[in-house]
């Protein structure tokens, strides 16, 4: 089953724990000094937040799935769709270990599909602070094609 994932990063690390924790009426599942990250079955969310020095917002999106059958329907999908994906496989990324794959939809935001394949101790696999400044999402995930069926500029399908 999938779970849908957003990665936010924020400021101030405190106040958003807080103000995350009353919103979902739950604590952080995972918390470590410069990140959390709640496991949400309503709705099935993996929300995490984090405080590595990124700006402020919306720093990616994806889909957590449970098995590498799930992982491989989610790349052959987009592979079908023609579009550019970059994986990265047995990767280091935030606390876990994770199986992934990387794609950038048109208006520059980065999803993300991954099955979590066990837990590690530093942010992102490495003790220095300078390395992991921010989150796993890669700098430059190739661009999405424009579909051929895709809405007209001032149309109102979505």
């Amino acid at each position: 089953m999938k779970r849908f994932h957003v990665h936010i990063s924020v400021p101030k690390l405190d106040d958003s724990i807080r103000f995350y924790s009353a919103l979902f009426a739950a604590e952080p599942t995972v918390l470590k000094p410069d990140y959390a990250k709640w496991m949400l079955d309503d709705p099935r969310i993996n929300f995490a937040i984090s405080q590595r020095g990124a700006p402020a917002g919306l720093d990616h999106l994806g889909f957590q799935v449970d098995s590498d059958d799930e992982l491989t329907a989610l790349q052959n999908q987009l592979a079908a769709a023609d579009i550019s994906v970059l994986s990265e496989p047995g990767t280091a990324c935030c606390y876990a270990q994770s199986d992934k794959h990387w794609v950038t939809d048109p208006a520059g935001i980065a999803w993300e599909s991954y099955r979590t394949l066990g837990s590690i101790p530093t942010f992102n696999g490495s003790e220095s602070t300078i390395e992991t400044k921010a989150c796993c999402a890669p700098k430059a995930v190739a661009v999405t094609p424009t579909p051929k069926n895709s809405c007209a500029p001032g149309s109102n399908c979505c």
